[in-house]
C-alpha cells in the first residue's frame, strides 16, 4: 500500500516560492523514486494576501490544522510593518500549534566553504535546540508615554516549568541518541529568575537520563565558543531569542543562510509541524535566480525524515550536498547556477538513484527519527 501524506505548502514573499518551488520539485522526484505520494495544498500566506485581504493566521488555522506538515518558505516585505507578519502568522503558528522545539542542526558538510580558517565536517556537527513558544516571544509588551521624551517600552519574557520541561525533555532524548552530551545556554548571571528555572529543570530532567553529559554556557560566551570550538557541542538547549540569535551564527559557521535548515517541531502530535529554511525572504534579489535552494530543499528532507520516509529523506540530503559542494559559491550570481537549475539538479539525482548517501552517514534524520510523533501517530 502506497503511503499518501496531506501536506501545506506556504510559499510566502520574496525568495520563498522560488526556494519552495525547487523543494516541491525534489519531492516529485522522491516521490517517483521512493513509491509514496503527497496530497499538497498551497496557500496563499503572506505580505501580498495581506495587504489584499488583511488575513493573517487565523484565516488559516483550521485548514493547516488538518494537514500532517507544513512545508514553508519565508514572509516578509518593506511594504508591511515589521511585526506584523512575523507575529500575526509565524509566532501565531507556532504558540497555536504548540510548536515547542525549534530544531536547526549546525553541520558543516564535505566541500562546503566555511569562513572559519581550519575548520573541518569533523568538527562541526550539532543541534541547536530552541524553546519555541515561550521567552520574549510571547509578544506581550506596552509602551506608555510614546512619542514624547518620556517614553517607556516595557517587553515581558515569559517562562513556564512545563513549557521549559517539554523542550529539555526532548533535547536529552536528542543526546542520548548522538554523543550523549547537552549544553544548557543561558545568562544565569544576569538573567537570574529565568536563569534559574532553566537550571533547576536540566538539572531535574537530566536525573532521568543519567548517560548524558551535562554542560553549562553562558550566551555570550557561546558566540565565542561556537565559531572556534563547535565541536565541544552536541546537543545545545536554549531559550527562545538566544536560540534565534546564536543559530544564525551557526548558520554562517557551516556555510551560510542559503543551506542552513530548520524543523518546528509540535511534540505530541496534536497538532501539525512545520518545516522552513532559516533565511529570510530576501526581497532585494527576489526574482533574479540568485537564492540558494538547498535550505528548503535540506528542510524538506528533515519534513520527509518526520513523516517515516527515512531513505527518501537521507536521498534529498545526499543530492543537495552533492550540488552545494560543487558550487563556486554558495549564494549570488556567482553560484554558476540559478535557483531553478539547482533544484533541477538535485531533483535529477534523487530520481535517477545516484545520490551518494555516504555523504552523510549520520544524517539529519538523526535529528528527528523517533523523536516527535508525526500526525500519523496522532
Amino acid at each position: 500500500m502506497t503511503n499518501s501524506y496531506a501536506i501545506a505548502v506556504l510559499p510566502g514573499d520574496g525568495i520563498g516560492p522560488e526556494v519552495v518551488g525547487c523543494a516541491l520539485e525534489v519531492l516529485d522526484a522522491a516521490e517517483q523514486r521512493f513509491g509514496f505520494s503527497t496530497d499538497r495544498s498551497t496557500f496563499a500566506a503572506g505580505a501580498n494576501h495581506y495587504l489584499e485581504t488583511g488575513e493573517l493566521f487565523d484565516a488559516v488555522e483550521a485548514q493547516l490544522r488538518d494537514k500532517e506538515a507544513i512545508l514553508f518558505g519565508s514572509m516578509g516585505d518593506p511594504r508591511v510593518t515589521p511585526g506584523i507578519l512575523e507575529r500575526g502568522f509565524i509566532l501565531e503558528m507556532r504558540q497555536r500549534f504548540q510548536q515547542a522545539a525549534n530544531v536547526r542542526p549546525v553541520r558543516l558538510y564535505p566541500g562546503v566553504p566555511t569562513p572559519i580558517a581550519e575548520l573541518t565536517p569533523e568538527r562541526c556537527e550539532m543541534v541547536i535546540v530552541r524553546e519555541n513558544t515561550e521567552g520574549a516571544y510571547v509578544g506581550r509588551g506596552s509602551t506608555v508615554h510614546a512619542g514624547t521624551p518620556n517614553a517607556v517600552a516595557m517587553q515581558e519574557s515569559l517562562n513556564t516549568h512545563a513549557g521549559i520541561e517539554r523542550v529539555v525533555d526532548f533535547a536529552f532524548r536528542l543526546a542520548l541518541g548522538r554523543r550523549k552530551k547537552l549544553t544548557l545556554c543561558h545568562k544565569t548571571n544576569i538573567l537570574v529568575a529565568a536563569g534559574q528555572l532553566w537550571q533547576q529543570v536540566v538539572t531535574e530532567v537530566g536525573a532521568r537520563y543519567p548517560e548524558v553529559e551535562v554542560d553549562y554556557v553562558h550566551v555570550d560566551a557561546m558566540c565565542f565558543h561556537l565559531p572556534l570550538t563547535p565541536e565541544r557541542f552536541d546537543v545545545v538547549v536554549t531559550d527562545n531569542l538566544f536560540g534565534d540569535i546564536i543559530t544564525d551564527l551557526g548558520a554562517v559557521i557551516q556555510g551560510g543562510l542559503g543551506v542552513a535548515t530548520s524543523a518546528n517541531l509540535n511534540l505530541d502530535g496534536s497538532a501539525p509541524s512545520m518545516f522552513e529554511a532559516i533565511h529570510g525572504s530576501a526581497p532585494d534579489i527576489a526574482g533574479k535566480g540568485w537564492a540558494n535552494p538547498a535550505g528548503a530543499i535540506l528542510s524538506l528532507a528533515l519534513m520527509l525524515g518526520h513523516l517515516g520516509e527515512g531513505e527518501a529523506a537521507r536521498a534529498v540530503e545526499a543530492a543537495t550536498v552533492e550540488v552545494l559542494g560543487s558550487l563556486p559559491s554558495l549564494a549570488g550570481a556567482d553560484m554558476g547556477a540559478s535557483t531553478s537549475e539547482l533544484g533541477s539538479r538535485i531533483a535529477a539525482i534523487v530520481r535517477e538513484g545516484r545520490a551518494d548517501t555516504a555523504l552523510v552517514p549520520d544524517s539529519l534524520l538523526g535529528v528527528l527519527a523517533g523523536m516527535a510523533p508525526s500526525r500519523l501517530a496522532g
